[in-house]
C-alpha cells in the first residue's frame, strides 16, 4: 500500500483525444468497485500499461482518502498471465499476489477467468488474439460488465492512441523496482525493459469497443 502514501492523483496528467482530462474521463464513472484487469502476454508487458495503472490505483486511493476513515485496503486490480507468469509487479499495488492469475493462453478460459474475477475496466495487448473463440455465455457475461477496453503496447505506444497517460519518477521508482526484484526475467528481459523506458515518459491507449474483441477477426482493433 506504498503508493497510498506516494502518489496523489496531480501527480499524473492524462488526456483523451489530445484535451487534458481526469481519470473519470478515460474510465467514466469510475468508483471504488472498480475491478481493472490486465492481460500480460509477454514478460514485463504490464510495464507497458504501468502509468495508468497506478493512476486507477491513486484514484482509488483518492476514493479512501475522502472517506475520512482509517483504511488497510488494496484495489481488487488483476493481471492475467497468459500461458505462463510474466513477473512480478506487488510493486504496482498488484497485491496480495493471488490477484497475478496464470491463466492458459486460450481465448475462452483467459475471458472465464476476467468474468470470475468481476472486471469492469480491462486493458489487452495490441495486435493479440481477441476472444472470439469464447463460448456465447462467456462473451456475454463480459459484455454486461466491462465498461471500457483499452490497448495497450509492452513498449508504453501503441497505433492510432487517443489516450495519454504521463509516467512520473514515482511510479518510475515502482516500475524500477519490478524490473531489477522479478526474478522471473533473464538479464536480456531486464536490458530490454531498460531501454523501453529511454526517453518515454507517456504511455499511449487506444480505445477499443468490446465488439472488436469478439469478432471474427478477433484481432486488436
Amino acid at each position: 500500500m506504498h503508493s497510498a502514501r506516494d502518489l496523489t492523483s496531480d501527480m499524473f496528467r492524462l488526456t483523451v483525444d489530445g484535451q487534458a482530462s481526469s481519470l473519470d474521463d478515460i474510465f467514466p464513472g469510475f468508483h471504488a468497485q472498480d475491478r481493472l484487469g490486465v492481460v500480460v502476454r509477454c514478460p514485463g508487458g504490464a510495464l507497458g500499461a504501468s502509468a495508468l495503472i497506478m493512476a486507477a490505483i491513486t484514484g482509488f486511493y483518492d476514493i479512501q482518502r475522502a472517506s475520512g476513515r482509517d483504511f488497510f485496503i488494496y484495489p481488487d486490480y488483476f493481471l492475467f498471465h497468459a500461458g505462463e507468469r510474466h513477473g512480478d509487479h506487488n510493486m504496482l499495488d498488484i497485491w496480495p499476489d493471488h490477484k497475478e492469475i496464470v491463466v492458459p493462453d486460450d481465448p475462452e478460459l483467459i475471458l472465464q477467468a476476467i468474468n470470475d474475477r468481476g472486471i469492469t475496466r480491462l486493458l489487452v495487448e495490441d495486435g493479440a488474439p481477441g476472444f472470439a473463440e469464447a463460448k456465447r455465455h462467456t462473451r456475454e457475461s463480459a459484455e454486461s460488465r466491462i465498461r471500457t477496453v483499452l490497448a495497450y503496447a509492452s513498449g508504453g505506444h501503441v497505433q492510432d492512441a487517443d489516450v495519454s497517460v504521463s509516467r512520473n519518477s514515482v511510479t518510475e521508482s515502482y516500475v524500477n523496482a519490478v524490473i531489477e526484484k522479478s526474478p522471473r526475467f533473464s538479464d536480456e528481459t531486464r536490458s530490454r525493459l531498460r531501454a523501453d523506458r529511454v526517453g518515454v515518459d507517456v504511455e499511449r491507449f487506444r480505445s477499443v469497443a468490446l465488439a472488436v474483441l469478439f469478432s471474427s477477426s478477433a484481432n486488436v482493433p
